[in-house]
């Protein structure tokens, strides 16, 4: 009797740890439709900022079914299956659930505006633990340059960013949004503390510190908005920032294209005008996920898809090309095939590309990188505080970014579209562009000189 009762015992361990131990996983739902919605074009408020609505009309741009949420009655079908809905996204009209029991999924995959379902995330095995000492690095005590730009004055003077600046163009009024990986100490390094910050935002973890994340976004912000005289001064210093995460460092799978998607989404409704980001994904660490160089057309990566329709919302994005072209891939990296945007890839101060930069051009034939801008040795915040230098796209694309919203800011009765276009038509190569350095170094003051009104 006792044997028998030890034997139950063990079958009922058997059976319930299995799905006690699951690991959690994510899918990306497409949705057939947003018939029925309860939210209707003619009243954008209650989906968009006045800016966002704002930024829309000065440009001519109409409110269309890719700007309705999606469907709130679809949403509240799919939870009740019992999973877990984590965002969406109303431009690629998609889902993102939780769960821990997969059985559900087929229960989902019955409703009938569910066209198809992607398991895009596994829960890792384990997250390492961030710093809760982080501010004690901050060292306060910076050895100050001659110059005013302190070290990034070259990375500026390149594209006479200088002269915008001297006219009075340093970002005022624009607000740039920066979708990153974590910004590690940026609330407390002093070269960034006179940054105008609107807001932060995590979209991988809610609950986070976005400070105690990687430290990437935090270099990345610093080639913009460093603001300390003779230490380091940025490209775009009195513009605007919001701080969105979208990166996972602890992963690399496809579900970071569905945060980004959000992310871009969110700097849309509260009316971001420009878009930095220094991230790029081609390779997962499920093989099967990984791009191929035929899926490089602007629309295939879920990124790509988002990023080509920036424009037609009235913003610009300026990415990264990535660094992959010393490697075996080479290529650039989405989003940066997307349709109008801005790409930039890397150079030195001496104008040679980098071998690192990411190569075009796009798998239907447009020119990539668009630009270059100085990805060698950039001058940087580091985590303690200290000017720095860093290699890599990601600080090209930022060190532009910051160019471009000041030179949007100096014609502001330009489009979005209309912008890419001045920024493309000042570059040295714009007769004969290749696949390393695109239209070539873009002239923002030369930019201001042809479209000033």
């Amino acid at each position: 009797m006792i044997m028998k009762k030890v034997f139950g015992v063990l079958l009922m361990i058997l059976w319930v740890c299995p799905l006690s131990a699951q690991k959690a996983m994510k899918y990306r739902i497409y949705l057939s439709d947003k018939n029925h919605t309860t939210y209707r074009l003619d009243q954008p408020q209650a989906f968009l900022s006045q800016r966002a609505i704002d930024r829309r009309v000065k440009q001519h741009l109409a409110i269309d079914s890719t700007d309705l949420p999606v469907n709130p009655f679809y949403i509240q079908q799919i939870r009740q299956k019992g999973v877990e809905v984590v965002n969406c996204s109303k431009w690629n009209n998609t889902v993102l659930v939780q769960t821990r029991d997969e059985a559900l999924m087929e229960h989902v995959s019955t409703l009938p505006f569910v066209v198809k379902m992607r398991k895009v995330w596994v829960e890792p095995d384990s997250i390492p633990a961030r710093n809760k000492d982080r501010k004690k690095q901050i060292n306060k005590d910076v050895e100050k340059t001659e110059h005013y730009y302190g070290d990034g004055f070259r990375q500026i003077a390149i594209h006479n960013g200088d002269s915008l600046h001297q006219a009075g163009f340093q970002g005022q009024g624009m607000q740039i949004a920066v979708i990153d990986a974590g910004f590690y100490n940026a609330d407390v390094i002093p070269m960034l503390k006179k940054v105008n910050l609107l807001g932060t935002h995590d979209f991988v973890n809610p609950h986070s510190d976005i400070y105690e994340e990687n430290s990437h976004g935090m270099m990345v912000l610093s080639c913009m908005a460093a603001n300390q005289p003779k230490v380091l001064v940025g490209t775009a210093p009195e513009a605007s920032y919001w701080l969105l995460r979208s990166e996972d460092n602890d992963t690399e799978q496809p579900v970071e294209e569905d945060y980004w998607a959000a992310a871009v989404e969110f700097a849309d409704s509260v009316g971001v005008d420009v878009l930095n980001t220094s991230l790029g994904y081609h390779e997962f660490d499920n093989k099967m996920d990984n791009y191929r160089y035929r899926d490089l057309n602007g629309h295939v990566s879920l990124m790509s898809n988002t990023a080509s329709m920036i424009a037609d919302k009235g913003m610009v994005l300026v990415c990264s090309a990535g660094n992959s072209g010393s490697k075996t891939w080479k290529k650039i990296t989405p989003p940066g095939d997307a349709e109008n945007v801005i790409t930039v890839g890397a150079m030195n101060r001496d104008l040679v590309n980098a071998n690192f930069s990411s190569l075009g051009d796009t798998t239907d034939g447009r020119v990539k990188p668009d630009v270059m801008a100085v990805g060698v040795y950039s001058a940087v915040s580091g985590v303690d505080g200290q000017p720095s230098h860093a290699n890599g796209t990601s600080f090209a694309s930022p060190t532009f970014c910051g160019l471009v919203a000041c030179f949007w800011q100096s014609c502001p009765h330009l489009t979005a579209k209309e912008v890419i276009q001045a920024i493309i038509r000042s570059a040295d190569r714009l007769d004969y562009p290749d696949n390393v350095f695109g239209y070539g170094i873009a002239d923002v003051w030369k930019a201001y000189q042809m479209n000033k009104q």
